[in-house]
């Protein structure tokens, strides 16, 4: 039996990604700033990308980012109600990975490693692990 691969228009796959994380920027209501650092992106990049006729391409680095934030985004609505959910990621934390800071500037400042530990310690916290 053969499955043949499904090959995805990257256009779409970033269109996707884009308004999922522009929807999580509005609901976290992160600056542009903080958007455009986040997804590594300029701030100009962002301003166009969080559009939706952007025609740019995203790295894959970005396309990481995005999914890695979609995941931090559901895991805090699992695991937190409403208003922590929404706040957790720019109130300062004691946890391990933050040392006080808030998630959103340890995020920013360790690029895509600490999106992913961030990710895999909230994962960890929902999972029981």
């Amino acid at each position: 039996m053969h499955v043949a691969a499904k090959t995805r228009d990257p256009s779409q796959i970033n269109a996707v990604a884009l308004k999922a994380y522009a929807r999580i920027v509005d609901a976290w209501a992160l600056s542009l700033k903080q958007a455009a650092n986040l997804a590594d992106m300029s701030d100009s990049t962002w301003k166009r990308a969080r559009k939706p006729d952007f025609a740019g391409e995203l790295t894959k680095d970005q396309l990481l980012r995005l999914s890695a934030i979609v995941g931090i985004y559901k895991s805090l609505e699992l695991y937190f109600s409403d208003p922590l959910a929404r706040d957790w990621f720019t109130r300062p934390n004691t946890g391990p990975l933050f040392g006080g800071h808030r998630p959103i500037d340890t995020a920013i400042e360790g690029g895509l490693p600490q999106i992913l530990a961030i990710r895999t310690y909230l994962d960890a916290l929902r999972g029981g692990a």
